[in-house]
């Protein structure tokens, strides 16, 4: 056990002759190489690769801001054009309404006149029947006036008036005389 404490007692003997601030030179040589090893590869290999990685990810997100330019661009002359079709929609629908409240209008015009026509026809038709109407009453009522009168004639006179154109001639006589008599001297005399 002695031997066992003597070989401790020299490692601790040794160990208390390495001072711990000032590295094994052993250690730095390997740590060293170690590191140039590490910044080799990295340099060599992972860094092109990341900065491929960073260049495409940039050339992706300016790619994506410029589509995202042409695509705002395209949908502003898609917003122009609409507001530019829209206006002449509008201007359109203000002349189509325009030409039809004018023409609208014509179409009263041209219905009223129609209407007044068909009224000014109807009136004139019914005055023609109306003239009609009174000159055929005008000529039954001569017929019967001549008649009556024949016959209270013949029963004045006492004599028969049968002869036509005796009559005939009388009853023209009569109503000439009537006619050229003005209406109130007509008018008083039925009233007598």
């Amino acid at each position: 056990m002695r031997q066992l404490m003597q070989g401790d007692l020299r490692i601790l003997a040794q160990a208390e002759e390495h001072n711990p601030i000032v590295p094994i030179w052993q250690e730095v040589v390997v740590g060293a190489v170690a590191f140039a090893l590490l910044c080799w590869v990295l340099m060599k290999y992972v860094f092109p690769r990341m900065e491929q990685t960073f260049q495409s990810r940039v050339a992706e997100i300016e790619g994506g801001i410029e589509r995202a330019q042409v695509a705002q661009a395209e949908a502003q002359q898609l917003f122009e054009r609409y507001q530019a079709q829209l206006a002449e929609a509008r201007t359109e629908a203000a002349t189509i309404r325009d030409d039809a409240r004018a023409d609208a209008a014509g179409i009263r015009e041209d219905v009223l006149a129609q209407a007044r026509e068909e009224s000014d026809r109807i009136i004139a038709a019914g005055r023609d029947a109306l003239a009609a109407e009174r000159a055929s009453l005008v000529r039954e009522l001569r017929a019967e006036i001549g008649t009556l009168s024949v016959e209270l004639a013949s029963r004045i006179v006492g004599e028969s008036l049968a002869d036509e154109a005796r009559r005939a001639g009388t009853v023209e006589r009569f109503l000439t005389e009537l006619e050229s008599s003005p209406d109130e001297d007509v008018a008083s005399a039925g009233v007598r």
